[in-house]
């Protein structure tokens, strides 16, 4: 799984370093929001707010920014953010399952511009359940690991409760049940670790290997996904070669 773990790594890493980071501070912001709306606005007492918190506070973005996000979800900004949770589900170039978690307030609006966005660059929208099965939920946790540090911090990690380890670079990737994923956060940041980020992720039970060019086209598509305003999260079954990554890794 390497190839789909490295595209999601620098999938990160443009993420809050280029000039999209206002456009992933809006995302992590409407995370935050549902979370606060649905379980409360009190980290301490609601899993899915704590980790949107967590992994707003990973990408750098400011405190004000998080409260002001919270106050709005439960209310005490006296706001009312009315938003729907969907998922979606297609296929991309060299038939790989794409799986897409939005948030809107708009939900024709939405539908219309992820359809829009498959047609234009070779994929097809999916019946509701079509890919989902290819998916599970896991929690990630990524932490900058070099090659000396690297066997430590799997033993630390699977002693905590990850169920899968994978080294990508020079970053290793602890998988494990959602229940599981802040102990070995924490365990980690304990033992002195890097941590790069930490959220729940629908990881592909099985991935599927692509050639450059149609990798290439797989990754215009999840990039444009990406991009919609109303799409917070996209999972790919899809295994890149190091070429494609490269050149995708390097883009503008």
């Amino acid at each position: 799984m390497s190839g789909h773990s490295k595209w999601s790594t620098i999938k990160h890493g443009k993420a809050v370093v280029d000039a999209r980071r206002a456009v992933v501070f809006t995302k992590l912001s409407k995370e935050i929001i549902i979370a606060a709306r649905q379980g409360g606005g009190d980290p301490d007492m609601n899993f899915r707010l704590r980790i949107a918190v967590q992994k707003a506070k990973d990408s750098n973005m400011p405190a004000a920014n998080i409260e002001r996000a919270i106050k709005r979800g439960d209310g005490t900004d006296g706001s009312a953010v009315q938003m729907e949770e969907l998922t979606y589900e297609g296929y991309g170039p060299g038939g790989t399952a794409i799986l897409l978690q939005a948030l809107t307030d708009n939900k024709n609006r939405t539908v219309s511009e992820v359809r829009s966005t498959f047609t234009k660059i070779g994929g097809s929208m999916a019946e509701a359940g079509a890919v989902a099965w290819q998916f599970e939920q896991k929690g990630v946790v990524v932490v900058n690991a070099n090659e000396d540090q690297a066997d430590e911090l799997t033993l630390v990690a699977i002693d905590a409760g990850a169920d899968d380890i994978e080294t990508v670079d020079t970053t290793l990737h602890a998988y494990s049940a959602p229940s599981d994923m802040e102990e070995i956060r924490r365990t980690l940041s304990e033992s002195g670790a890097d941590i790069e980020s930490s959220e729940l992720a629908m990881v592909p039970k099985n991935t599927i290997a692509l050639d450059e060019k149609t990798a290439m086209q797989a990754l215009r598509l999840l990039d444009q996904l990406e991009e919609l305003d109303d799409i917070q999260k996209v999972f790919s079954n899809a295994d890149f070669p190091d070429e494609a990554l490269a050149e995708y890794a390097n883009a503008e």
